[in-house]
């Protein structure tokens, strides 16, 4: 049970948590002694170390029971690095995957990829099964449609053959990726519902209005991993009906799938993840602004620190240092003496786009929305410059295919109005 809720919880709550290498002890008793969202990992490899559990206890003063869990886990990963995948036993993968491990954790450890150790699984019969939350304390049975997944035999869970839409929501809620998505989540499943779709939902958040058990037909709570999500797909997929997905209503957390999905032969709803990966990749943005003859601000794309260095001598400081794919605000620089712009845009397959409203940020460009306050309408910005505006935005959203919610981000200097980043989803 313990290492369930923490698998949950700890290790695939955000799939870019690695361990970090601790360079010597001392700095590693830091990490234990002193708390922080990194101290999991620290025990981890205090163990794999062979410190004492009574060492670790002293450091950290977690309870020796929970201590001898992690014990368990670093037991099971030696003994499984040690057979390798060719020597890998049905049994011992099962117990691996009931102890939390992921399949991506697991790759790592038997030295191969993720998609191998799927297929292995999945050959081996080994899929999770889903059990439901006892929303009764045990006083009567529970039918609520509240579900979790394990690697147990028997399965709970009870999909039927009516076409049905499997919202992906925003997980833990986190700068940059906040309440309002889940929001947007669900008000996509009342209108889902009013059409006449089976609505199921898939997050990991508790406090969110998204994860209450009547809010959708059906909830899974568990990670926003595409090994997660491709179980859960699978088994909706079992009992027979139509199975499409909704990625654009959760953030950033949930666009990250429309790929992999797509290529295990989900079907993404709205926006094509080939149309989202041209907006968030940026060097195929910049190339499609280009192609428009929409201006940008100077950019250059780098994969070391020494290439970093290069483009930003090349453009000037101060620079926007972000990564593709990124939730909002992560690693940002200011750009400074710039009117900030955010459009907010709705467009269907023929074409058509409205344009919901333009905000003016108060702040610079380069500041968070999310820390910014904002006027609706702008009151700062030239009429030619906002019909600039209009024009950019409908030749992107065109230009991209959007189907359903676009965000996009201006930024006006001397006169020319810039595009900072484009948003296939809600924002």
């Amino acid at each position: 049970g313990g290492n369930l809720l923490f698998s949950k919880s700890g290790s695939r709550a955000d799939a870019s948590a690695t361990a970090e290498t601790e360079d010597d002890d001392s700095t590693l008793q830091r990490s234990l002694a002193v708390p922080n969202d990194r101290r999991m990992w620290a025990l981890f490899r205090a163990i794999d170390r062979g410190w004492s559990l009574e060492e670790i206890h002293r450091l950290t003063n977690i309870d020796p029971w929970f201590l001898t869990q992690f014990q368990q886990l670093v037991d099971l990963q030696r003994e499984a690095a040690l057979v390798g995948l060719r020597g890998i036993s049905p049994e011992l993968l099962r117990t691996l995957k009931r102890a939390g491990f992921s399949d991506r954790e697991l790759a790592g450890i038997l030295g191969t990829d993720e998609d191998t150790i799927r297929h292995t699984r999945i050959e081996l019969g080994l899929r999770p099964a889903y059990k439901r939350i006892d929303t009764c304390a045990a006083e009567f049975e529970s039918y609520t449609p509240y579900l979790y997944g394990t690697y147990e035999r028997e399965c709970e869970a009870e999909p039927t053959a009516r076409n049905k839409v499997i919202i992906l929501g925003s997980g833990p809620n986190r700068i940059g990726q906040g309440i309002e998505f889940d929001y947007c989540c669900v008000h996509a499943a009342f209108a889902l519902r009013e059409d006449g779709f089976e609505t199921v939902m898939i997050n990991c958040n508790p406090e969110t209005v998204s994860t209450d058990y009547d809010t959708v037909d059906r909830l899974y709570f568990e990670p926003l991993t595409f090994e997660d999500v491709a179980a859960i797909i699978a088994r909706e997929e079992s009992a027979g009906g139509n199975v499409m997905c909704v990625v654009q209503f959760g953030g950033q957390t949930p666009l990250k799938l429309a790929l992999p999905l797509q290529r295990a032969g989900v079907k993404i709803l709205g926006t094509s993840p080939d149309s989202i990966d041209l907006a968030e990749d940026r060097q195929r943005f910049a190339q499609l602004l280009w192609d428009l003859g929409i201006p940008q601000a100077a950019s250059g794309t780098a994969s070391s620190a020494e290439e970093a260095r290069g483009v930003a001598a090349s453009i000037g400081f101060p620079v926007v240092v972000r990564p593709s794919y990124v939730l909002g605000g992560r690693a940002m620089a200011i750009v400074y003496d710039m009117a900030a712009l955010d459009v907010d845009v709705v467009a269907d397959p023929t074409g058509a786009v409205v344009i919901g409203g333009i905000m003016e940020h108060i702040e610079e460009a380069g500041i968070h929305s999310g820390d910014s306050s904002c006027v609706v309408p702008p009151y700062r910005v030239a009429e030619r410059h906002i019909e600039m505006i209009r024009d950019y935005t409908r030749r992107i959203a065109r230009a991209l295919r959007v189907v359903g919610l676009m965000n996009t981000q201006f930024a006006i200097k001397d006169e020319t109005v810039y595009v900072l980043e484009v948003n296939p989803r809600a924002s």
